[in-house]
């Protein structure tokens, strides 16, 4: 991780949603962040410092599911906030962890002038709040599908889920990261993505799958 340029004040969530006469105090209290591809951003379990939010590249959220195994939680998208997880009134650890999939830049602000910046910024408060909100909905989304779904199923909806991401059929993962987002293992997900390609519902090439027939894809998912 290495200091990166100057934020254009804007990108963020943190700009996004404070008032005019509060971005001065941002641009003196960010800090403007490079990691490289796989790098950590922070750690399940260390003591949270400060809150970062994604201003270019990859992330992905990911929490330690048994011994040997992660789950991804999401993938974070430019703009998107990181680490919020850990704002509890209780030990504030982080409940996750964040990876770079790519060189990313992040903006990062220590805790006492993100919570500071709530109690000035009403709209940042309440965007926050429907931002845990989504967030609540989705994991429960993914916890029921978990018990509910058979893989395959959990596997479509894992592909669809990240194309509605990056609003774009085509995109880049590799096996282990959607294994690990769909909540099973890289055999199961190598064989299934090849059960896929036979139906003709996605091409691949090396990291890179396109979603050929989403509505044959999501016939595996209703």
């Amino acid at each position: 991780m290495k200091k990166a340029g100057a934020c254009d004040l804007k990108t963020c969530f943190l700009c996004q949603f404070s008032i005019p006469e509060w971005i001065a105090a941002v641009s003196d209290h960010k800090q403007h962040l490079l990691f490289k591809k796989n790098e950590t951003i922070f750690q399940e379990g260390s003591p949270v410092q400060g809150i970062y939010f994604l201003y270019e590249g990859r992330v992905k959220v990911h929490k330690q599911w048994g011994t040997d195994k992660d789950l991804i939680v999401r993938f974070a998208q430019k703009g998107d906030i990181l680490g919020h997880r850990g704002l509890g009134s209780g030990d504030r650890l982080y409940t996750v962890s964040a990876t770079a999939l790519e060189d990313t830049t992040v903006c990062y602000t220590d805790l006492a002038f993100f919570e500071a910046s709530l109690k000035v910024n009403p709209s940042l408060a309440l965007k926050l709040m429907q931002f845990y909100a989504d967030e609540l909905q989705e994991a429960e989304r993914k916890m029921r599908n978990l018990v509910h779904m058979e893989v395959k199923a959990r596997l479509a909806d894992a592909l669809l889920d990240i194309s509605r991401q990056q609003q774009d059929p085509h995109f880049t993962i590799s096996r282990q990261d959607l294994a690990s987002f769909a909540g099973t293992t890289y055999e199961t997900t190598y064989r299934n993505l090849q059960e896929f390609i036979q139906e003709k519902l996605i091409a691949v090439e090396g990291r890179a799958i396109t979603i050929l027939n989403e509505k044959k894809l999501r016939k595996y998912i209703v």
